[in-house]
């Protein structure tokens, strides 16, 4: 791959990635002093994670209608400058709602970044599953800058929570500077005219791919890995750092913790995407990154040291993420149907993803501690597990069969 080529869109792509957890885990090492000053219930201050996940699902699949109005570019654009809004706001949040309402904006924007961060690697890359991995990685490396300094931060910026999760914004201005180029390149249905040359009925395909795919089991599938995959690493992003707590160890450890647990997930998930296009045998990895979930939350149970447990968490979570975002990719032939399919999988697989880290607050609420919750999540690890073998090794056509049948149909009838 001609590295001069291919500078500028994975530089973007790296700055638009970086942007779409931070808004999430800033606020987790934080979660107890939001609590205390805005008067917050776990179950409701678990809604600052649970919320944006929420959206990602109910909102990704505007991602390829927009994307096909305004192309791709503009559309990421657009949808960076409002998450740069909404974490900006957050300097002035006095109540519990105004910190919701800005987690429910910045979910939207993530929601549509995602599945068009899909098809942009599939159109601008040559082989792009191994793209993935600077996708993958740059989020995970997201998510750990926001964990990771959330608490050197407040107490860098006068003791202001607020200032702390509000200074994350200056990452989205930042790659709007990088996204601009791209934009001013792109006509405003320049993605729409480009689909036109590979495929004849692209305006009609954009709203008859999730239509097809809803009737598709094998699409089904993958969107119920990724759902089981979300749960688990919202979940524990969430409610790590107060596990660590109750353990014994104080704020500023249990911070650590979950920069540690984020950090160990960085060279994994940039190095798996391209271990899997190598070696293939995706199944094995697939489990394998699932066992190292399960051995991390059977040893939380034992009170392990949460130094070596995140580490397990970190390996599991790592992998699981960069190959939940590979399928569609490997699936599916244009950078439309990616997008189509990385859609429904983050439309399905947020919204009910969404639910785990508030059931782990709900559980913890009513019961006390976090012995039955981690039960549930390690209940999800093995199903989870029985869904990747059914996936298994062999890249099945029938995600797409349906959808290129459909397009020679239309095809033969125009000519």
């Amino acid at each position: 791959m001609d590295l001069k080529r291919y500078l500028l869109p994975l530089t973007a792509l790296f700055l638009a990635s970086l942007n779409l957890r931070p808004v999430i885990t800033s606020v987790s090492p934080l979660l107890g002093t939001i609590r205390e000053n805005l008067g917050m219930s776990g179950s409701t201050a678990s809604l600052l994670t649970s919320l944006p996940v929420l959206c990602m699902g109910f909102f990704a699949p505007a991602a390829v209608k927009l994307g096909q109005r305004w192309s791709m570019e503009r559309t990421i654009a657009y949808c960076l400058l409002l998450i740069g809004a909404a974490t900006a706001a957050r300097y002035l949040t006095g109540s519990s709602w105004l910190m919701l309402g800005t987690a429910f904006l910045a979910g939207i924007g993530i929601a549509i970044i995602g599945p068009l961060l899909s098809g942009f690697i599939k159109e601008k890359f040559p082989n792009p599953s191994a793209i993935v991995g600077v996708y993958s990685m740059a989020m995970v490396f997201g998510a750990a800058l926001g964990s990771g300094l959330a608490v050197p931060l407040q107490t860098v910026l006068d003791d202001s929570w607020q200032a702390s999760v509000a200074s994350w914004s200056v990452l989205a201005f930042l790659a709007l500077i990088f996204w601009w180029k791209p934009v001013r390149k792109a006509p405003k249905h320049a993605h729409t005219n480009a689909s036109n040359v590979h495929t004849a009925p692209s305006s009609e395909s954009g709203r008859g791919d999730l239509r097809r795919l809803l009737s598709n089991k094998r699409a089904w599938l993958l969107t119920c890995f990724f759902a089981m995959m979300a749960s688990m690493f919202y979940s524990v992003t969430a409610w790590l750092a107060p596990m660590v707590e109750e353990l014994g160890y104080d704020k500023q450890t249990a911070g650590m913790v979950l920069s540690l647990f984020t950090l160990v997930q960085i060279p994994v998930s940039l190095f798996l995407p391209i271990l899997v296009s190598r070696f293939q045998r995706r199944v094995v990895w697939l489990v394998g990154c699932s066992v190292m979930e399960l051995i991390g939350l059977i040893l939380l149970q034992l009170h392990v040291s949460p130094w070596f447990v995140c580490i397990f968490l970190g390996i599991g979570a790592g992998g699981l993420f960069p190959m939940a975002l590979m399928l569609p990719i490997d699936e599916t032939s244009t950078a439309e149907e990616a997008s189509a399919l990385s859609a429904m999988n983050q439309s399905g697989g947020y919204i009910l993803a969404s639910f785990g880290p508030f059931l782990v607050g709900l559980i913890h609420d009513r019961t006390g501690n976090f012995s039955a919750p981690l039960l549930v999540l390690t209940a999800v690890v093995v199903a989870m597990m029985i869904v990747q073998l059914r996936i298994g090794n062999k890249k099945e056509k029938s995600v797409r069969s349906e959808k290129q049948a459909a397009s020679s149909l239309r095809g033969s009838s125009a000519r």
